[in-house]
């Protein structure tokens, strides 16, 4: 092998062969759940590493309140984390899917576009939003496939 093919066969390219890694964003809602079940059905059948991401929100409002905001955040995070293992345990031997569990702060958008770019995500799927007032203003999902940075899956 020359020194320039060894150097290009180690260069990310993004959408050859199929995704390599598909983040899903799950912050515990039923829509976040479904999207994570079929973002693992990707990820098994594509043989891709899934990248479960959830984004603690910054609440400072609470915060200023006296609300135990970091507490809380860092709990569902524990909760994700527990319900990931329980179900890839139950499933193990007849699904097998690589996995990764990741936390960024912020708001939900801003959070799941830091965790595609340092994951060099080929693909992100996401739960449609369950919020009336994301109709008007757009939601994380609508926002990210205007980014159009990567393919993006709504999962209803």
């Amino acid at each position: 092998m020359t020194e320039q093919h060894e150097q290009h066969a180690h260069r990310f390219e993004r959408g050859t062969d199929g995704p390599k890694v598909i983040v899903v964003g799950m912050d515990g809602s039923d829509s976040s759940l479904r999207a994570a079940a079929y973002a693992a059905g990707l990820a098994r059948r594509q043989r891709a590493l899934l990248a479960v991401v959830y984004v603690q929100p910054v609440l400072a409002a609470g915060a200023a309140l006296g609300a135990p905001v970091a507490e809380t955040t860092d709990a569902i995070a524990e909760d994700l984390i527990t319900y990931i293992q329980e179900s890839a345990e139950r499933l193990k031997g007849i699904f097998e899917v690589r996995w990764e569990f990741h936390t960024f702060r912020g708001d939900p958008y801003n959070g799941l576009v830091k965790a595609a770019d340092e994951l060099k995500a080929d693909a992100v799927v996401v739960g449609a939003s369950e919020q009336a007032g994301h109709r008007i203003i757009g939601s994380v999902a609508v926002r990210l496939v205007k980014a159009g940075r990567w393919p993006v899956t709504v999962v209803p």
